[in-house]
């Protein structure tokens, strides 16, 4: 995990053979392919037959399904599309700077957008980042993609691993009633969610406000 973690082993890359691997570390072959079993089961790495264990990839489908976690009243899945409303880089608060572990005085980018499913708004939603690690994404791409967990993995070597969430009630106001056509006060369903990295270390703070009339949240546990 270090070692992928460090960048020895990029995304996409074929790691050495068991054998020569099980050599390196000094235990079995059994030994060894258990650890990757379980690597492969928390989704580090992908085990192909016949060619050999590789370092997971974001790509978009497994990305958005993983973290995705509403549904349609018939229990189907929906494939949200974003618009981008806005993207700054301003000062962190206090809750941003503990949620991504940052320093007082540190900057972050902020983006602004909205996603929506079968035509209709659903999620009103702000994403910070660190400004010292993100800083580009205040401009560039000239368009975000709509999964930007493989954007992070590609062009910033940061993997989401795994996410940690927070659900509450909230009441549509302002912006974020306006962008999901709703009428203030309407009851939606907030998320807070960090983004962690192979070492359990924050790399995205989403804040997120979900219109739950034609949807539900789904966690499997």
């Amino acid at each position: 995990m270090a070692r992928i973690e460090a960048g020895e082993w990029s995304p996409g890359t074929y790691l050495p053979p068991e054998t020569r691997l099980a050599e390196e570390y000094g235990v079995a072959v059994g030994t060894l392919r258990k650890a990757l079993l379980d690597m492969a089961s928390e989704g580090v790495v992908v085990r192909r037959q016949g060619k050999g264990t590789v370092v997971a990839t974001h790509d978009s489908d497994a990305v958005l399904f993983r973290f995705f976690n509403l549904r349609r009243p018939d229990g189907s899945t929906l494939r949200p599309e974003s618009r981008v409303l806005s993207r700054i880089k301003r000062a962190a608060n206090a809750d941003e700077r503990s949620a991504l572990a940052l320093e007082p005085e540190a900057e972050v980018i902020c983006i602004t957008r909205i996603r929506d499913g079968d035509g209709a708004p659903i999620i009103f939603e702000h994403i910070l980042l660190d400004a010292n690690r993100f800083g580009a994404l205040a401009h560039q791409p000239p368009s975000l993609p709509n999964t930007l967990y493989q954007l992070y993995q590609t062009e910033y070597a940061a993997t989401v691993h795994r996410a940690r969430e927070r659900v509450t009630a909230a009441a549509a106001t302002g912006a974020c009633a306006e962008a999901l056509g709703v009428s203030e006060g309407v009851p939606l369903l907030h998320i807070m969610r960090q983004a962690l990295d192979y070492n359990a270390s924050p790399i995205e703070l989403r804040l997120s406000w979900v219109n739950t009339s034609e949807l539900f949240y789904q966690a499997e546990v």
